[in-house]
């Protein structure tokens, strides 16, 4: 009787693993073709897509380095890169400190328009950061933060701070009230809650919105353009790939070695950080 059941069961998820599968395939197939072009000499991209290397998949003399030589070997290209972490840690840690102690006090701390402020924090979500651009840009030409790191970290804290509040503020307001009540009969203050309950609690969502913070921060060209006018000394990777490709694209073959050499980073904050993520994404979906 065990033995039917496992064979109905299996055949019942049968179709589940296959759609998974089928959407790992797709999802992975523009990543499949950008690590094969990355290593194709610039005529042969122009001239085939990239899938024809699969006719004659052991002819070594399609694939080459030049593409990554040549990026790593350009002028700046080891600047950028520590420019980018330069960028990229600040932008993360700051909105996450931030957001836990804001997502701690709209859990758990009673103070008036706490509702009120949290619906203003949830509709900052839906605000395009397009449209803020000028505005803080003319700020920062007042306050001389243009051009600067601080102007950069500043203007991805307050973007990725709404965000942040709203997972963290469900994860927080979901973890066992007896914990914390415990804790205040002891006469443990907020802040002793906060550091030794809250924090060690909230790891997993924290560390996803980490994830989703330093990857958004390290591949964006956007804000680091606006804020920081494309400046050698300050330009992180995404604006050296740019200068590298060209202002009309002639040379977008160097960009996909570029992209690969750019996600060695990303790609181990995720990994290092991996066995939060799957806790953490799904933070607060469930209250107990």
């Amino acid at each position: 009787m065990a033995s039917v059941k496992k064979k109905i069961s299996f055949w019942q998820k049968t179709p589940i693993h296959i759609a998974l599968v089928a959407i790992a395939f797709l999802w992975t197939l523009p990543s499949a073709g950008l690590l094969i072009s990355s290593f194709r000499k610039r005529d042969d991209m122009l001239a085939t897509g990239w899938w024809t290397v699969f006719q004659h998949p052991f002819e070594l003399t399609q694939y080459h380095l030049g593409n990554y030589i040549e990026v790593l070997q350009a002028d700046g290209m080891g600047q950028s890169f520590l420019n980018s972490l330069t960028i990229s840690i600040p932008a993360t840690i700051i909105p996450i400190a931030i957001a836990t102690f804001a997502a701690y006090a709209f859990a758990w701390m009673k103070f008036p328009g706490r509702q009120l402020l949290f619906i203003l924090v949830v509709c900052l979500l839906v605000v395009p950061l397009q449209t803020t651009l000028i505005p803080i840009l003319r700020t920062y030409r007042d306050l001389g933060l243009s051009n600067s790191f601080l102007g950069v970290w500043l203007a991805h804290t307050g973007y990725g701070l709404p965000l942040g509040i709203y997972l963290l503020r469900n994860y927080i307001g979901a973890l066992p009230s007896d914990l914390i009540e415990a804790a205040e009969v002891d006469g443990a203050s907020h802040l002793q809650i906060f550091t030794k309950i809250i924090v060690p609690l909230s790891m997993p969502a924290i560390a996803s919105f980490a994830v989703f913070q330093f990857l958004w921060v390290w591949n964006d060209l956007l804000i680091a353009l606006v804020y920081l006018g494309g400046t050698v000394d300050v330009a992180p990777v995404t604006i050296q790939l740019t200068n590298m490709v060209g202002s009309k694209g002639q040379d977008w073959h160097v960009l996909t070695a570029g992209a690969f050499i750019t996600m060695t980073m990303p790609l181990a904050v995720f990994f290092g950080l991996q066995r939060y993520f799957v806790r953490g994404i799904l933070a607060g979906s469930v209250k107990s």
